[in-house]
């Protein structure tokens, strides 16, 4: 059985034991579901058949320096937020260890040899989602394509 986080400091902790290099977030209804024979996306735009699961990468970058890992975390989940509502009923967050092998039509990592590590719980999105409000810009808001019609 998945544990699941259920704050931001137990994903924060989560990410500073496993290493950030390969840790990913998947949105889908779970590693259940996803991690069959074919371990594939699809192009939502065509159909095609991608060559990995799609994936969000949780990897600091280095110009982020010294700053909150919990705040580079929250704007991470804050990011693909909708996904949930795109795809569909019970499709939740959770935190995976994988290897990048090429990049999808959004420029998303598409990973291979998935290990599920947890399930994010969803107050640990609504904290996610507090945090990033904090910080009152109005330049920044999630990637949802939705939202520019």
């Amino acid at each position: 059985m998945l544990p699941t986080v259920t704050d931001l400091a137990e994903l924060t902790r989560l990410f500073e034991e496993e290493g950030d290099g390969d840790l990913y977030v998947r949105w889908s209804r779970g590693p259940d579901a996803d991690l069959g024979a074919e371990e594939s996306s699809r192009d939502g735009l065509t159909g095609i058949a991608l060559p990995g699961l799609s994936a969000n990468s949780l990897r600091r970058e280095p110009w982020w320096g010294g700053r909150s890992i919990r705040l580079w975390l929250a704007r991470r989940l804050y990011d693909y937020e909708h996904l949930r509502d795109l795809r569909g009923p019970d499709v939740r967050p959770w935190v995976l260890r994988a290897r990048e092998i090429a990049r999808g039509p959004d420029n998303e990592p598409l990973v291979v040899d998935a290990r599920p590590l947890a399930w994010v719980a969803d107050e640990v999105l609504r904290e996610a989602q507090r945090l990033v409000d904090e910080q009152g810009s109005r330049e920044w808001g999630p990637m949802d394509r939705r939202a520019a019609r």
